[in-house]
């Protein structure tokens, strides 16, 4: 830094407390040993509790990717990185505050937005983002407590992980949710769901798919839950079998997918609760529904697909075909957008921070000093949350080149910014009181667990209220 003494460390702001600000940080934390550069570190994250897209944006009934926590959770507990929790940037704290605190703020805010989808009828009643469920099911604090579970049949629109998760909570038996995290107000709604048959759409063939293998094949993991598929949607081109040839994991999917085609055949029973899987259809239309009258009702009755047939070179062309299927609820998995911080640089159009390898842009392209991306909110949302660690190993490595060039804190003092958040009554949590929440966590799973017909790891605690109070009282 330009004016900053031997003797003060670098300090830095990292946005979020997901894997991507964990990996930040850690990355970050342990460059003083290659570096001889001191750095003092503050991880924020507006909820109470840390670890972000692994808390609220997978499915409960996931534990190899649960099991990500505890790595994070090794990182967190060396004691060299600090939690500031329930801390809202923009709200409790401004960019100015950050900038008049820290030498240098990494944003790894995440995309947590649904896509849009720009059919008719997409704003029908019954027509749901899949972020916003999966924020449902996981218990994200700021989400209502109750979920509209009315349809019998359902729509997902989307042919990747997150569409194959919505599918399976929405199809699968909710008892067999009651080994995992699942929070108690989800449980008993998805007990009262009539959902019979969920049906998953893709606009592509099985070649094209962007599943991963192990996500596909849990859907067979789902006791009670009949897989169904239809043999005119496994059409193969040109590049669908050089597709197949070159890469193990589209050739496991599409084995899996056939294996399933095979096995349907030779059904003999039928399972209370069907999993449809269609390739090759595009949405047109969210159908509403009408009345005795004929009158609009305002909510979904159906959903108008375009049958897609495959062009030789992976992509699609159209048919002029188009099936109608009834469906009285509608879920798109379209994929996830980023939100903007306020002042800082925004991409519109991809739904990230305006950066080049982790440094933030300004409007004439040059870097805005002391500011850096990581994570999705930098290169948007692809990829699995081990690809957060080259995001991260590439804007550290960034802001290690520019290290003597941050502009210098003014008040860098680490209790300075714990004094501005008591002024304002930020009641903020910290690590001590993630580990507090946990173990409280942990013994309510063994209540239930005592109470109950299986074994309960955890119960997850939701309302932000409650998290907040029992975080701070430890």
């Amino acid at each position: 830094m330009t004016d900053q003494t031997p003797q003060r460390p670098v300090r830095v702001a990292v946005v979020g407390a997901g894997p991507a600000g964990v990996y930040a940080s850690d990355i970050l934390a342990k460059s003083q040993k290659k570096s001889d550069i001191p750095v003092s570190i503050d991880l924020f994250d507006r909820y109470p509790a840390p670890f972000g897209l692994i808390r609220y944006g997978v499915a409960p009934d996931h534990p190899r990717i649960k099991g990500i926590v505890k790595a994070l959770h090794k990182v967190m507990d060396r004691g060299d990185i600090r939690l500031l929790g329930n801390v809202e940037i923009g709200v409790d704290l401004t960019l100015e505050d950050l900038r008049r605190h820290y030498d240098a703020v990494v944003f790894a805010t995440g995309a947590i937005r649904d896509a849009s989808l720009d059919i008719p009828g997409i704003e029908l009643e019954g027509s749901f983002g899949a972020a916003d469920f999966v924020s449902w099911y996981d218990g994200h604090p700021d989400y209502p407590r109750d979920w509209p579970l009315e349809a019998e049949q359902i729509a997902v629109i989307g042919n990747g992980n997150v569409s194959l998760d919505v599918a399976r909570m929405l199809a699968k038996h909710p008892e067999d949710l009651l080994t995992t995290e699942v929070p108690e107000n989800v449980h008993r709604r998805l007990e009262e769901s009539p959902a019979r048959d969920v049906h998953i759409f893709g606009r592509r063939g099985p070649a094209q798919v962007k599943f991963t293998p192990l996500e596909l094949r849990e859907l067979s993991h789902a006791p009670g839950v009949d897989i169904v598929l239809d043999e005119e949607d496994f059409e193969f081109d040109e590049a669908s079998d050089e597709a197949i040839k070159s890469n193990n994991q589209v050739k496991t999917m599409v084995n899996t997918l056939a294996n399933w085609l095979v096995e349907q055949e030779e059904r003999t029973e039928e399972a209370e609760r069907k999993l449809h899987l269609h390739f090759l259809h595009q949405p047109v239309e969210v159908l509403e529904g009408t009345d005795e009258q004929g009158q609009g009702t305002g909510r979904v009755a159906g959903i108008r697909f375009e049958r897609m047939e495959l062009d030789g070179s992976g992509g699609v062309r159209s048919t002029g075909q188009f099936l109608d299927y009834p469906v009285q609820a509608v879920y798109r998995a379209v994929g996830y957008y980023g939100t903007q911080v306020p002042g800082i640089p925004f991409d519109a159009r991809r739904g990230v921070i305006t950066n080049e390898a982790g440094r933030v842009l300004d409007e004439d392209g040059e870097h805005l000093p002391g500011t850096y991306a990581t994570g999705w909110i930098k290169r948007g949302p692809v990829g699995l949350i081990g690809h957060t660690k080259g995001d991260a190993l590439e804007t550290i490595g960034c802001l290690l080149e520019d290290v003597h060039q941050l502009p210098a804190a003014e008040e860098p003092d680490e209790a300075a910014v714990l004094e501005l958040l008591d002024s304002r009554g930020v009641e903020y949590t910290t690590w001590e009181g993630w580990l507090t929440l946990d173990a409280h966590e942990v013994s309510l799973g063994e209540q239930a667990t005592a109470q109950g017909p299986v074994e309960r790891e955890r119960v997850k605690v939701v309302p932000r209220e409650e998290m907040v109070r029992i975080s701070r009282e430890g």
